[in-house]
């Protein structure tokens, strides 16, 4: 195995175990700054010796084994744990059950949530010691400084340390304090690894949002949650044809599945029949307007439309906004969606991949095929990953294929 198909395994097990790890590793001591620490040099360590011995049938344990061991080195406190700056052999590292890790991990999202923590750092928090962002990535989606971030997050995990914050999952009673922030960050873990990664931390987020679920079976939330993913989710198989991306009206629904949509719709039933709309049970609602296209033949633009615009008032993102201007285009016309896509205001507008994409498919539709390829150029110029930006370029060429 080359070097290079060794870090990029390395890289697929740090994004979908970080937060495993650094559970395990700070749920005693509550110093989450000394587990990253210590994981880190399990990365190096990884780096250095996969290549030559192979990696390991059980990566996340090894890298436990040689974290305990790096963090025991430096703190000598644990007597319990053996003090070796050796890397452990592939068939020593200790099998761990996913379960028993399970509710370590969700304690630290619980933790991240905590009344003691600022609110406004809460979600960026879960974002870095359960994803293992780096400071500079979260700063630029909240739009400050990394410096900025990186010493608020600083701030945070000090804080979790000095009072003394127990790793320990709430009552039931303290999950509506808590639950949004957790909800909003496993949802972010699914979106950063659904399209390009592994599928690893995908399938995770998936997981801990159906653990989440039955904690709280009537939090609406939770449950829209996991259905949301799960329609999401349902279409795996078919979001990319030759690695390049598929729109989802554009999807072989022959090759979603079936049987999670009927889940995922059960548990959106379950959610609504409480009665407390929420934000993700609107975005599981959206996911169902296209899933029913599997069964009509078509997609219900005005209802996507209608959902989207009760979405903005509950949750108004720029994400959602564009969505909005889109479906309009599709239901009413290009011209509506481009009206509405200019309504959007704030300076992030300029730099969101996914408004530029929907202003050249409107002016494209239009005729104004050269205005229409100007946006794509700036839609390609955006866009962070490799499927999305196939798919743009493709839409490019064939318009320029028209004008010439």
């Amino acid at each position: 195995m080359t070097d290079a198909s060794v870090q990029a395994r390395a890289e697929d097990v740090a994004r979908a175990a970080y937060g495993k790890l650094v559970a395990m590793l700070a749920s005693r001591s509550g110093d989450i700054m000394a587990a990253e620490d210590a994981l880190s040099d399990a990365f190096v360590a990884a780096l250095r010796t996969w290549p030559e011995r192979g990696i390991p049938q059980k990566p996340e344990a090894w890298l436990l084994t040689v974290a305990k061991n790096r963090r025991t080195d430096q703190a000598r406190k644990d007597a319990r744990l053996v003090v070796t700056a050796e890397v452990p052999e592939m068939a020593d590292a200790p099998l761990l059950d996913r379960e028993d890790l399970v509710d370590e991990r969700l304690k630290l999202l619980f933790v991240c949530a905590h009344p003691a923590i600022d609110p406004n750092i809460r979600t960026p928090l879960m974002l870095q010691t359960v994803l293992g962002l780096e400071a500079e990535q979260i700063a630029r989606a909240f739009l400050v400084s990394p410096s900025a971030m990186a010493q608020r997050l600083v701030r945070a995990k000090k804080k979790i340390k000095s009072a003394a914050i127990p790793f320990v999952l709430p009552d039931a009673e303290a999950y509506p304090d808590r639950m949004d922030a957790v909800l909003g960050a496993v949802y972010g873990a699914y979106a950063v690894d659904w399209l390009e990664g592994s599928g690893d931390l995908s399938h995770e987020a998936f997981f801990l949002s159906t653990v989440l679920a039955d904690l709280a079976p009537t939090n609406p939330e939770a449950l829209g949650l996991t259905a949301l993913i799960g329609f999401i989710e349902a279409r795996r198989q078919a979001r990319l044809r030759h690695g390049v991306l598929v729109p989802v009206p554009e999807q072989d629904t022959d090759s979603w599945d079936h049987a999670l949509i009927e889940h995922s719709a059960a548990l959106l039933d379950r959610a609504s029949a409480f009665g407390q709309i929420g934000r993700f049970q609107l975005e599981a609602a959206i996911q169902s307007v296209h899933a029913a296209r599997s069964v009509t033949g078509r997609t219900d633009w005005r209802a996507l439309s209608q959902l989207y615009a009760g979405l903005l008032k509950m949750h108004p993102t720029i994400g959602a906004a564009v969505s909005r201007s889109a479906v309009v285009a599709e239901d009413v016309g290009p011209a509506e969606g481009l009206k509405l896509l200019d309504l959007i205001e704030g300076p992030e507008i300029e730099q969101f991949q996914p408004a530029h994409a929907v202003r050249a498919h409107c002016l494209a539709q239009l005729g104004q095929l050269a205005d229409a390829s100007m946006a794509y150029s700036k839609a390609i110029s955006l866009c962070t990953d490799l499927p999305s930006r196939r798919w743009l370029e493709a839409k490019q060429s064939d318009l320029k294929r028209k004008m010439s």
